[in-house]
């Protein structure tokens, strides 16, 4: 099968009927990524059909197991090779979405593939905290989205004050998914988090993935973030 038809049966398989714009945007996609990683670290991924499953499918879950209305701001908090951010705008362009990411060789990538395949979103450069201390930033989101960036109770400080009050922040995890939620509470607690469900799925090649969508109940304190260097020594 050629590319897009793989992608097209695998989109099918998790419940997303992807049309022939939408295909040849995560083609573009695709090529762009495959290009740019021989000249800098995007993904480990690379091979046709493991990119399709393992980042474009994966990222393409939270369509199906949220309702995502239209029109709705998104953050991508850590966007990196632009995870799960990019293929929900392929597949739903009336997203608001804004990519962040501290690297900005990453974002000048992201910006050729917008460029590349017509789409437009807001490229911000910032580390996640000081971006969420930025006033045009803080709090203005429906949803805060990250995927495989750090464990949650580090990751809710980095992404629930993205977040506007009655908004949801959706973390992208593996099968240690309850784990991480356990050890989370107080951080949740602290930031105005509450956690509204927690969404386990397979990927095609019977990998397991979960989705933690936390809910936000209450203005984060300004305290926080704090500085990442008191993050990352003295999680919450």
């Amino acid at each position: 099968m050629t590319f897009l038809e793989r992608l097209f049966e695998e989109a099918k398989i998790i419940g997303i009927i992807l049309d022939d714009i939408a295909l040849k945007r995560f083609e573009k996609y695709y090529e762009m990524l495959v290009d740019y990683n021989t000249r800098m670290n995007l993904t480990a991924i690379t091979e046709e059909q493991e990119v399709i499953v393992k980042h474009f499918c994966d990222s393409l879950y939270l369509l199906t197991k949220y309702h995502v209305p239209n029109g709705a701001k998104i953050i991508d908090v850590g966007t990196g090779a632009g995870f799960p951010g990019l293929p929900l705008l392929i597949a739903r362009p009336d997203l608001n979405l804004t990519l962040l990411d501290g690297l900005n060789k990453r974002l000048i990538f992201l910006q050729a593939v917008l460029s590349e395949t017509g789409l437009c979103a807001d490229i911000v450069h910032a580390r996640a905290e000081e971006g969420a201390a930025d006033k045009k930033y803080r709090e203005k989101y429906d949803f805060a989205t990250s995927r495989a960036v750090a464990r949650l109770n580090v990751l809710c400080e980095y992404c629930l004050p993205y977040v506007k009050k009655g908004g949801t922040f959706l973390a992208m995890k593996g099968p240690a998914a309850a784990e991480e939620l356990a050890e989370s509470q107080r951080a949740l607690e602290v930031l105005g988090g509450k956690t509204a469900e927690l969404q386990e799925y397979k990927l095609s090649d019977d990998s397991t993935r979960t989705i933690i969508a936390i809910k936000k109940e209450r203005h984060t304190p300004p305290a926080y973030p704090r500085h990442n260097s008191k993050i990352k020594k003295q999680p919450l």
